[in-house]
């Protein structure tokens, strides 16, 4: 099996709440994943039920080739995991945490524990209750790694960690991915994001949106201004398989962010009446974030799949990691 994380139709309602509404994802192995979404989108809901802490409405999920339903605990020995706000015991000591998890793993588990919490430069003898947000946050990280998983789910995991420190962690990912380890990474840090996932899902109103590779992403997506003499004009329609994302207007210049943009469109936009200019570039991870959760709107009958689903072959996973 090429994909470490597949679900079909995953459906979760709440009272008063349809927290997803149909997922379908397929996570490839040996990939740095990134699950994108507004604070509500439904990412947590999701990772939930991958973890096996919440049962879905409807549809199915797989997690390493196991039921998080009837499986949960064996995925739970095989993944590592760090939520929002990771729970610990507070009355134990850095390495007595470190210890007493050790005994729920095999051998070599203290060890790359230690070896972590003394790369973060955690004082091992102070209690838990006494550290700093940014401090348990690098204990939680250190434990979920220590063992050296399969599968590495991280909810917004470098909340409240220093820049530097949450530069090399996520560049640690991609090291992982570089062993065939798969990572899943729900953050709101866009900018981070973009330079290490290999694959994006953007979640708007507990629907997938986007479920692509960032290389695609990059060559098929642009931000385009334009120029015109009359702001209250009408502009041409997009041609072919074209697609308009968000528009935006301030004054005589018009933003557009536009599927399958290309330059027979430019041509076709700058020969209107009334166009003054018109350029184009590609579109930021950010700016499609913003097009996807603040922009058109599709109708209830649309499909808002700006890409095909990813290709789950081994192979891809080893994409374009280039900064933006």
């Amino acid at each position: 099996m090429n994909d470490c994380i597949v679900t079909e139709g995953l459906e979760m309602h709440f009272r008063g709440c349809d927290a997803l509404r149909g997922i379908d994802l397929k996570v490839p192995r040996g990939s740095v994943f990134a699950l994108l979404g507004e604070n509500g989108a439904g990412k947590t809901t999701l990772i939930r039920i991958l973890t096996g802490f919440q049962v879905p409405s409807k549809g199915r999920a797989r997690v390493l080739g196991l039921d998080p339903v009837s499986d949960s605990l064996e995925i739970r020995r095989r993944i590592g995991y760090v939520s929002d706000a990771p729970a610990l015991y507070d009355w134990m000591r850095v390495d007595e945490i470190g210890w007493f998890a050790s005994s729920f793993y095999p051998l070599g588990f203290l060890e790359r524990y230690r070896e972590s919490i003394a790369k973060y430069e955690l004082p091992s003898d102070r209690k838990i209750k006494h550290l700093s947000k940014g401090q348990r946050a690098k204990v939680a990280l250190s434990l979920a790694v220590a063992h050296d998983p399969e599968l590495l789910i991280l909810d917004e995991p470098t909340s409240g960690l220093d820049p530097l420190v949450r530069r090399e962690f996520m560049e640690s990912m991609v090291e992982r991915a570089a062993t065939g380890r798969t990572v899943l990474l729900s953050s709101h840090q866009i900018s981070e994001v973009e330079r290490v996932a290999d694959y994006i899902a953007i979640v708007h109103q507990g629907k997938i949106r986007i479920n692509a590779l960032l290389s695609d992403l990059r060559n098929e997506v642009f931000e385009v201004t334009i120029g015109v003499a009359d702001p209250l004009a009408a502009l041409p329609e997009l041609s072919g398989s074209a697609e308009l994302l968000s528009e935006q207007k301030s004054g005589r210049q018009v933003r557009w962010v536009i599927r399958g943009f290309d330059q027979t469109q430019e041509r076709s936009i700058a020969e209107w009446p009334g166009v003054q200019s018109v350029r184009s570039r590609p579109a930021t991870l950010e700016e499609l974030f913003v097009a996807c959760t603040r922009g058109i709107s599709p109708g209830p009958s649309e499909s808002f799949d700006l890409l095909t689903q990813p290709t789950s072959a081994s192979g891809d996973a080893a994409v374009d990691r280039q900064a933006s």
